[in-house]
């Protein structure tokens, strides 16, 4: 790095400890807490408190020879959907996952600092989806071109080591695997020894590096971009990451949906062969991007609901206000069953789903970000067709169709679908979705072709990337 970046680095450092403080004094403990809504798949919380005043219960790591950490932070959904999977494959595998996530640690610098840049993040995405300038001129280009810098990286992992405090709360050989750059970033620098950084997007973007961990990636493209720090540096060849540091390991996906893949597919496959009702799930991104294309697109689709030729299921996350502005907006949706804020009830119906038959519209709200990120997994399973920007969804096993991303680094997780076949190319605009949707709904040609793309994937192991990211975090580096 130049005199300049460093410099950088080392002064933004100094910015954020000025306006949060420094941690690294402060008595910490870790606690342990369930998870109601991921109880049936084992997974549980952990929490970092002070050590005086403390609500939560201890718990000892070093006492469990099968605990595997998940470390995560909340920006948009995205993380934890990953974050999930991960938990997921760990238990399938044996061991017992918990997450770990910094943003949620309201007391410490680093949990300061992040809940600060997610909160800039959000508003971001937002302004992209309002203000077709500032989308072109400051968000496209930061997300794909801005993040690819070494440079960006640099600032990043100095800022990283005022996130280490809850992570030297850790035992140092624990496996862990992150599913964002700065809780592994964090972990190496509290002299973690086990870490996995899972890098969730198909677009390499030297954001995504953390020294001294192991990289996983989903995709062979990925792996060759990070493998030679492809554009990172402008136009400078660098020199290829080290052997063993970079794995592609397939897509991070849960071990429910893996493992129920086959008779998942083949339903769907049974229902279009019949006929039947489609059932479609949209999902509105954490960050309630996108109102206006969704709306557009239920609009379109409220005659074949009302010919019981489709079924829409509408999941808003824990946006409420985004779930009472689309009920606002379609006086359609006023009809709608909804399922708010009732966990048991949502995966009754999602159960249900899988057994029987589905008609008209459900509309989903849960308060908890675990209740509101997981119902989609859970509904994706009974879903025929699910309509996502081109974000960590764009990797799931079922038939998709991508609507304008948010951020360039997106539009490359709608090239991979495509190619796999398992979903469309992105639509960028509302017209081109539309007609896309029309395509999907109105045949069977499509979504033949993507449930059997799914299963031809399935078979080569593309969708088994969570279970080798936990089996490399157990490992740990040669």
């Amino acid at each position: 790095m130049t005199p300049a970046v460093i410099a950088k680095a080392e002064k933004t450092k100094r910015k954020f400890l000025k306006e949060f403080g420094d941690d690294s004094g402060t008595e910490f403990i870790v606690t342990g807490s369930d998870i109601p809504e991921l109880d049936r798949m084992g997974v549980r919380n952990l929490g970092v408190e002070r050590a005086s005043g403390r609500d939560g219960t201890p718990v000892n790591l070093e006492s469990d020879p099968k605990a595997v950490v998940i470390g995560n932070i909340r920006m948009g959904f995205g993380h934890y959907r990953i974050s999930i999977a991960m938990a997921s494959a760990a238990r399938s595998l044996g061991y017992h996952p918990w997450l770990f996530d910094l943003h949620s640690f309201k007391e410490t610098t680093g949990g300061k600092i992040i809940a600060k840049q997610n909160s800039l993040y959000s508003l971001g995405s937002r302004l992209s989806q309002q203000y077709a300038l500032f989308n072109k001129l400051y968000w496209e280009p930061l997300n794909s071109e801005g993040f690819r810098k070494l440079s960006y990286n640099a600032v990043d992992q100095k800022t990283a080591e005022l996130m280490a405090t809850p992570c030297a709360l850790l035992p140092r050989d624990i496996p862990y695997v992150a599913t964002h750059v700065w809780p592994s970033q964090a972990a190496i620098h509290a002299g973690m020894t086990h870490v996995v950084n899972a890098i969730p997007d198909n677009w390499p973007m030297a954001l995504h590096l953390s020294e001294g961990a192991i990289h996983t990636v989903q995709t062979p493209s990925s792996w060759f971009g990070y493998k030679t720090l492809n554009g990172m540096c402008a136009d400078r060849i660098l020199k290829p990451m080290d052997d063993g540091s970079l794995v592609y390991t397939g897509h991070y996906i849960d071990h429910e949906l893996v493992s129920n893949l086959e008779q998942d597919t083949a339903a769907r496959i049974a229902r279009l062969s019949s006929n039947s009702t489609k059932r479609v799930l949209l999902t509105v991104g954490g960050a309630g991007a996108q109102k206006e294309l969704f709306a557009a697109l239920i609009n379109s689709m409220l005659p074949l609901v009302e010919k019981n030729k489709v079924a829409l299921f509408i999941n808003v996350g824990d946006h409420q206000s985004v779930f009472e502005s689309l009920k606002n907006e379609i006086p359609a949706l006023s009809r709608a069953n909804v399922h708010a804020n009732d966990w048991d009830e949502t995966v009754s119906f999602a159960d249900q789903a899988l057994r029987g038959d589905v008609q008209g519209i459900h509309l989903f709200w849960n308060k908890s970000i675990f209740s509101a990120v997981y119902a989609t997994n859970l509904l994706m399973r009974a879903s025929d067709l699910l309509i996502t920007k081109p974000s960590e969804l764009a990797f799931y096993p079922v038939p998709k169709l991508h609507i304008k991303r948010i951020g360039g680094h997106e539009a490359w997780g709608a090239i991979r679908s495509a190619e796999v076949g398992d979903g469309t190319i992105e639509c960028p605009s509302t017209p081109q979705a539309l007609n896309m949707l029309d395509l999907l709904l109105n045949g069977t040609e499509a979504l033949t072709l993507m449930n059997e793309s799914i299963l031809t994937a399935a078979k080569s192991g593309i969708y088994s990337g969570a279970y080798r990211a936990v089996e490399l975090a157990v490992a740990g580096r040669a």
